[in-house]
């Protein structure tokens, strides 16, 4: 058979340009997606981070516990200082090729109910099970009738429970326990999905380092009051000094300058100052912890050996200093992608007010 040119196949095309970051990560995976990948103590991670990131205003502590030992207890949010003795939360992380079931937890439900009954904790306020695939449909319609909750425990105890509590004792049903069992509160259990953990997440500067997809929107700067802010004190009153050894003429007030180029050069480094300080506050809600003074290091390092050079007055250091932290590269600091050249002005002046660097030798 002849083949002609009609017989060949061509792959299709795609239905968008691939991007630079297609070609070198390979495409997105959406985040519930991603979890699904973890490992067991990975996803015990997440989830603690989650709490602290997403419910710092509810505790005051959260802590992981993993390993022999952990008494039913994964990922605890502990509303008080008592901790286990006062008002607390309980994650219980469950990381499976399905969506939990109700002989998933029995094992779980018998152990808070036993570590609770022996004194070693307070019943918790809330318990959730998470997991990336949620509640299974029969555990779900569990989870919402405390009374048949109770009851399918029961009748599950003997054979999936008491001997599966702890491997020191087997932990039968007798009467004082079936008591605290029959009066225990079981509303205080509940399921939580991937999906709702992610949308909380979202929300935390660690999201995009764990899931990446990129930053948010930066928005706008603040524009500089009138007056000068404390906070400006510091790095305004080098500028101020390093105009006067500019002009020959000591200029104490912004007020005092009558040259218009170093009115104009005041005006710019100001806005430039607060367009670092929005960096600060977008990086805060943003990026990891650490990850703006991580960038304000590599401006550093960038222009100090410009600093530290030969300067004919501190206008002229300015100047050259600020062009220095313009042209210094930055590749690997996540916020770079959202910085602008004002802002690596402000970033210097930054490192003014914090004594790092000095447009004056006062």
């Amino acid at each position: 058979m002849k083949i002609t040119g009609k017989d060949i196949l061509k792959p299709p095309a795609p239905d968008t340009p691939v991007t630079a970051a297609q070609v070198a990560n390979g495409p997105v995976m959406p985040p519930q997606q991603r979890l699904m990948t973890y490992s067991p103590d990975e996803w015990e991670s997440f989830v603690e981070e989650w709490a602290y990131y997403c419910l710092t205003k509810d505790y005051v502590h959260v802590q992981r516990f993993s390993g022999a030992g952990d008494m039913g207890v994964d990922v605890a949010g502990f509303v008080d200082v008592r901790r286990f003795e006062g008002v607390w939360d309980n994650y219980q992380c469950k990381h499976y090729d399905h969506a939990i079931r109700p002989g998933d937890v029995w094992v779980e439900l018998g152990k808070i109910i036993w570590y609770s009954y022996s004194g070693e904790y307070t019943v918790p306020r809330r318990y959730y099970f998470v997991s990336p695939r949620g509640a299974g449909t029969s555990l779900s319609r569990l989870l919402a009738n405390a009374t048949k909750l109770r009851d399918e425990l029961i009748a599950n105890w003997d054979k999936n429970v008491k001997d599966a509590i702890t491997a020191e004792q087997e932990v039968p049903l007798d009467a004082a326990l079936r008591t605290y069992v029959d009066a225990f509160d079981f509303s205080i259990f509940d399921a939580k999905t991937a999906l709702q953990l992610v949308d909380n997440h979202r929300a935390t500067p660690v999201h995009t380092a764990r899931f990446g997809g990129g930053l948010k929107p930066r928005p706008a700067s603040d524009k500089p009051p009138v007056t000068v802010a404390p906070t400006e004190s510091r790095y305004v009153t080098q500028l101020l000094g390093a105009y006067g050894e500019h002009t020959g003429t000591p200029v104490t007030d912004p007020s005092a300058l009558s040259v218009p180029k170093l009115k104009d050069h005041f005006r710019r480094q100001r806005e430039a100052f607060y367009e670092a300080e929005s960096l600060r506050v977008f990086a805060r809600d943003s990026v990891p912890p650490g990850t703006f003074e991580s960038l304000l290091d590599d401006i550093y390092t960038g222009v100090i050996d410009t600093h530290d050079a030969s300067h004919t007055d501190g206008y002229v250091k300015v100047c050259a200093v600020t062009k220095a932290a313009r042209d210094t590269q930055i590749t690997a600091n996540a916020l770079i992608t959202c910085t602008n050249p004002k802002d690596r002005d402000g970033l210097c002046h930054q490192l003014v007010n914090d004594e790092r660097l000095r447009w004056t030798g006062s």
